[in-house]
């Protein structure tokens, strides 16, 4: 099991060091948290000691570490994150001075580190801070920057922790990127699309919008840039992500064309409504004025667009469907011009549609299948991205 050094530093956010804690035991790491002498005041070590099953660090002379425990740890972890970061400990790393358990200890690692800043903004935004924020990040030290809201002293400002979210997933990719990924831009659709009759009321379906937004979340800890064209959902997209919202299908259509020349990889996981009323009111229709029938015609098929479009592009799809799941995807993949097709039966229970969970079948070109049985959308999101690695890696470099 992969290891995380978790420095924990005296500010008021310390609170939130055990969501974050949590959080990277969720993703399948341990982590070993060391405390300065001063962070002990505002919170009991053994909370830690409880959290992780391992003892808290505090000090560089405790009978209960191995000898030369800054030198042994250093050598297990993959990431060294300081969060809470105060202004003092952040101005002793830029300076080299090594004079508690994690100064002495980043000066050991050679794993990338991370910090994320807990302070006043008057602190904060002081020269001699910024100079040293500087200085790290011309080391190569990573920062989750703080945001805004209000502060301990009760004032509003920058300099509030970073949430436990934001902080993780930047965590994840530093430690998970691929160097094939880091110069790839990925382009991603998620959610459903809308299609009004009138002001109130649409043509739609139950997509959640999780799948696309774990494809995004698993491309950004790849370390690639990521595009992501949504419908509307109830999500917050992974930190440094571009996320254009949209409603329509057309919509969708415009904000996807608009990027795709420049896209690597492009995965329309979106549930693009199939249907649109052929006339929009501008009022909401009235029971007695409504007529027996109402007019429909297609949306634009966006992905058979971008298949006659593609040139170096690597294309992926999606097809939901609830019969003949199969002999459907595999038509698409041919007439889309895919480079790989994902399919799922969307009538399974607690699969698929408005589910944390989904069943997919891999279609390639080729001929090739693959079924992955049912798991998190997390976990379906890394097996469709092990599956891209590969054709990325099969690709010619330009």
């Amino acid at each position: 099991m992969e290891k995380i050094a978790l420095g924990v530093c005296s500010s008021i956010s310390i609170y939130k060091a055990g969501e974050i804690i949590r959080l990277f035991q969720e993703e399948g790491y341990a982590v070993r948290v060391i405390m300065t002498e001063k962070a002990t005041q505002f919170i009991n070590p053994y909370l830690f000691d409880s959290l992780t099953g391992e003892k808290t660090i505090i000090s560089l002379f405790d009978e209960r570490q191995r000898p030369i425990e800054h030198i042994s740890l250093a050598g297990e972890i993959s990431l060294l994150l300081v969060a809470p970061a105060t202004a003092n400990m952040i101005g002793k790393l830029a300076s080299g001075v090594a004079d508690d358990f994690l100064s002495t200890f980043y000066l050991a690692v050679k794993c990338p580190v991370l910090i994320a800043p807990a302070m006043n903004e008057a602190m904060y935004l002081h020269p001699q801070t910024q100079e040293n924020i500087r200085r790290l990040k011309k080391l190569g030290v990573e920062f989750v920057e703080p945001e805004s809201g209000y502060l301990a002293c009760g004032q509003k400002g920058i300099g509030r922790l970073a949430s436990p979210e934001k902080i993780v997933q930047k965590s994840l990719r530093l430690i998970r990127r691929r160097e094939i990924f880091q110069d790839k831009i990925v382009l991603i659709t998620a959610g459903p699309t809308r299609e009004f009759l009138d002001p109130v009321r649409f043509l739609s379906n139950p997509s959640s919008g999780k799948m696309g937004y774990e494809l995004a979340r698993e491309a950004y800890e790849l370390g690639a840039e990521v595009i992501l064209v949504s419908g509307p959902v109830e999500l917050e997209p992974p930190p440094e992500v571009y996320i254009e919202k949209v409603v329509t299908a057309e919509e969708m259509r415009k904000a996807v064309l608009k990027h795709y020349e420049r896209a690597d990889v492009v995965i329309m996981a979106a549930a693009v409504a199939d249907f649109k009323f052929r006339e929009h009111l501008p009022a909401k229709i009235k029971k007695d004025s409504l007529s027996e029938s109402l007019a429909i015609e297609n949306t634009p098929d966006i992905l058979q667009e971008l298949g006659k479009l593609k040139s170096r592009q690597l294309l992926v799809g999606f097809a939901a469907e609830t019969t003949e799941i199969l002999e459907r995807a595999e038509k698409k993949l041919k007439q889309k011009n895919l480079d790989l097709m994902i399919a799922n039966d969307v009538s399974v229970p607690d699969s698929g549609f408005g589910s944390g969970y989904n069943e997919i079948l891999l279609l390639w070109p080729d001929g090739r299948s693959r079924k992955i049985p049912r798991a998190t959308k997390r976990k379906i999101s890394q097996e469709i991205f092990s599956e891209i690695e590969v054709l990325l890696h099969e690709r010619p470099r330009n």
